[in-house]
């Protein structure tokens, strides 16, 4: 005997619950004919009779009581599937794990999981801010799927890919005198205060680079653990810093001057995760939007508009 097809199951269900083949098709949102051919079809088909017509009706046929139990039955199953389907569609009762580096974290991640809440209504997003050396536990312990690094390091359990690049950025207090320059060079701040994070420290040795390339010492008159902290210092009117400018990707930035460094230097944002682990497909999706908001980023510089 042939096999229904789940559209012959659903043809069978709605002549059973109207009763005719015009109701069916309403039902359906199809035209009758092509109703009453695959009607006709399969009943041929499957040698069997599943219905009687009787006045314009169609009753369903005694015999044909157990056909129509497993029918309402892969019914039920086919509507918790669906259920089951968009409840994943819109993440209900399932989350999404990751962390950022808090170069990362506070425009470039908070921007990305916008994106991904506008996809995932539902889902529950368990973002962590990390400092480097965190990094290593909170993926091989696997408490979180990536993390959103603004640098990379050779690690034999670790995989990097690259989202994204940018610049560093000097950036100075709104009314300092050299706030309104098209660009500053690092000998023209090195008479100046300086803020910044340690240069043992990996993302402290990117921005030091600049002073190192030009052979100009950098002395910190203070100095920071996180680009938060050194932001918040500069706007307190405490000094100046070199940073990278996804730290300072905000629309505005009361109380800071942002000015391009005369010396370029890149520096790069990674998505690290555990070695051989398979991502969700939610964790796809919010790097796919941390890479799309880099890219925003860099595209749409304030300071160049």
């Amino acid at each position: 005997m042939p096999d229904l097809t789940l559209r012959q199951v659903e043809v069978i269900r709605a002549v059973m619950m109207t009763g005719t083949i015009q109701g069916a098709a309403e039902f359906l949102n199809v035209s009758p004919p092509g109703i009453s051919r695959l009607m006709k079809h399969t009943e041929d088909s499957l040698g069997v009779r599943l219905f009687e017509r009787k006045a314009g009706l169609f009753v369903p046929a005694p015999e044909a009581a157990p056909v129509f139990e497993q029918i309402h039955q892969i019914h039920e199953k086919m509507t918790g599937l669906a259920f089951a389907l968009e409840r994943l569609k819109r993440g209900s009762e399932s989350e999404l794990a990751f962390a950022a580096m808090p170069s990362v974290a506070q425009f470039i991640a908070a921007r990305a999981v916008m994106q991904v809440r506008r996809r995932f209504p539902e889902l529950y997003i368990d973002l962590n801010v990390l400092k480097i050396e965190e990094t290593v536990d909170y993926l091989l312990l696997e408490r979180g799927e990536f993390v959103a690094a603004s640098y990379a390091f050779d690690h034999p359990s670790l995989d990097f890919r690259k989202l994204g690049t940018g610049e560093l950025v000097v950036i100075l207090p709104e009314d300092h005198r050299l706030a309104d320059a098209t660009r500053l060079t690092v000998q023209e701040l090195a008479g100046e205060p300086l803020i910044g994070v340690d240069g043992r420290d990996p993302y402290g040795e990117i921005t030091a680079r600049p002073f190192a390339a030009a052979g100009v010492p950098r002395r910190l008159s203070v100095k920071a653990r996180f680009a938060q902290t050194v932001t918040s210092l500069v706007r307190h009117g405490l000094g100046v810093a070199i940073i990278d400018e996804f730290s300072v990707a905000g629309a505005t930035m009361p109380g800071l001057a942002r000015v391009p460094l005369a010396e370029p230097v890149e520096i790069s944002v990674y998505a690290a995760r555990k070695a051989g682990r398979v991502l969700s497909g939610y964790a796809d999706h919010a790097i796919d939007r941390l890479r799309d908001e880099l890219r925003r980023a860099v595209a749409t510089r304030p300071w160049q508009n």
